[in-house]
Parts: structure tokens; C-alpha cells; sequence
């Protein structure tokens, strides 16, 4: 027997604020030139450089930023074979510029990822806790990510444990609601829920197994139980299991 499942309802809009990448014309210059310069020795880079320069005097420069900046590439590029061994060819996979530009981005990208998540972390902390005032926190299925919610949520009240979040979590973890409907993802809440929702969850399972129909109002003694002794909760848990499949 499963844990009755509730009813869903539509989850608020997120109010994190939206990140676009800013086109770069001068970027996108230089990676083109860097492209088309893969494996040309001096003599075609040079080629190359005074085709550019032939063009950076029919075009109006001071409005092509992304000319301007093959320009200044390809001119780097040439100084850079001339002061190389003779026979070499451009790799940008080896020109330290590059390497060094392309580091910056990683980091840049990362720090930029860091903040969607912290943006979306706190616009469903924000979602959550107007359930919580509504009353229908019940009545909404967990979703991905929603482990560091819970986490945002405690930050905000002083490290307090947040009974009725960590219940909600427990609830749907055991009857496999919303995003715990992926075996995956009830696996990943095992590295990322504390204990006492672990045994929680364990807990509320096992009982609903052991008397079908139980409503969830009818339980709340669970919660006191995995709160007060995970240990023992999850000893309990793990005993109904055994007794279920007639194991020792």
C-alpha cells in the first residue's frame, strides 16, 4: 500500500531575475580569426593580416567593432609566428592568450551559474514560504532543488528546524511525489536531506504499508519519533521492513 497522494496544485511563478549573456562582437571576432588561423604557418597568417587590413580601410572601423578586433588578432597572431621557430603554425590550443582568455570565461560562467542557482534558490524559498502562509504547502509537490531550498529556508530563521518543511519533504519522499518519483532523485536525497527526514520518510512508508489508508494527519507521531531519535526511527523502519517481507 502507497501513502495517499494529494491533490496538486500549480506552483507560483519564480521571481528570480532572468541572466542573459551579452553578445560580443570583438569576442566573436577573435574566435573566428582563431578558427580560420588553425594551422597556418607565417606566410599565410600575413596573407590573412593584409586581406583584413585591405577590408578594416573599406569598411567604416570606428562601427565595426567585431573587424576592428580581427584586425588586432590577426595582427597578434602574425607578431607571434615571426617570433617563433621557423615552420611553426598558429594552435590556439598552445597561444597562451587564449588559454588564458578561455580560463577567465570558465570562471566567469561559473560565477555566473552560481548566481542563477542562488536567484532560484531564493524565488522558491519565496514560493514555499507564501504556501506556508496560504496553508497549501500540503497540497504542492516538491521539486527539483528543493533540498537547498529547505536549506535557504532554515538559513533565514536562524538555523531553527523548519517542522513543516521537513515533513512536507518526508511526506513526498515516501509516497515518491513530484520530483521523488525519479528513483534517481529519492537516491540523491539521500546526500542531501538530514538524517531525520531520511528516517522520517523511511518511517511514514513502512507504516503506510503496514496499515493501508492511513491519512498523513493520522501519523504525525512519526515525525516527533525521527526528530527526537533518528537512530531509533530508522531502526524502526528498517524492523517493519523485515517483519513485511518475513525476513529476521
Amino acid at each position: 500500500m502507497t501513502v495517499p497522494r494529494r491533490a496538486a496544485r500549480p506552483s507560483l511563478a519564480a521571481r528570480a531575475s532572468a541572466f542573459r549573456e551579452r553578445v560580443d562582437p570583438a569576442r566573436i571576432g577573435r574566435r573566428s580569426v582563431r578558427r580560420r588561423a588553425r594551422g597556418m604557418a607565417a606566410a599565410d597568417v600575413a596573407a590573412a593580416l593584409e586581406d583584413a587590413r585591405y577590408f578594416a580601410r573599406q569598411e567604416d572601423s570606428a562601427e565595426d567593432e567585431r573587424g576592428r578586433a580581427e584586425l588586432v588578432e590577426w595582427e597578434r597572431i602574425d607578431r607571434l609566428l615571426a617570433a617563433a621557430a621557423s615552420g611553426t603554425v598558429y594552435d590556439p590550443d598552445s597561444d597562451v592568450v587564449v588559454q588564458a582568455e578561455l580560463a577567465a570565461e570558465a570562471e566567469a560562467a561559473a560565477q555566473e551559474a552560481e548566481l542563477r542557482e542562488t536567484a532560484r534558490i531564493a524565488a522558491r524559498a519565496d514560493e514555499l514560504q507564501v504556501l506556508r502562509d496560504l496553508g497549501t504547502l500540503e497540497q504542492t509537490d516538491p521539486a527539483e532543488g528543493d533540498e537547498a531550498v529547505r536549506d535557504e529556508l532554515t538559513r533565514r530563521a536562524d538555523s531553527y528546524v523548519q517542522a513543516d518543511i521537513d515533513a512536507w519533504l518526508a511526506y513526498a519522499l515516501a509516497a515518491h511525489l513530484g520530483h521523488y518519483a525519479d528513483p534517481a532523485a529519492r537516491e540523491a536525497a539521500a546526500g542531501l536531506l538530514p538524517p531525520p527526514v531520511l528516517t522520517h520518510a523511511a518511517l511514514l512508508a513502512e507504516l503506510a504499508r503496514l496499515v493501508p489508508g492511513t491519512g498523513i494527519d493520522q501519523l504525525a507521531f512519526a515525525a516527533r519519533i525521527a526528530t527526537s531519535d533518528p537512530e531509533a526511527a530508522g531502526a524502526l523502519a528498517a524492523f517493519l521492513s523485515r517483519a513485511r517481507s518475513g525476513t529476521s
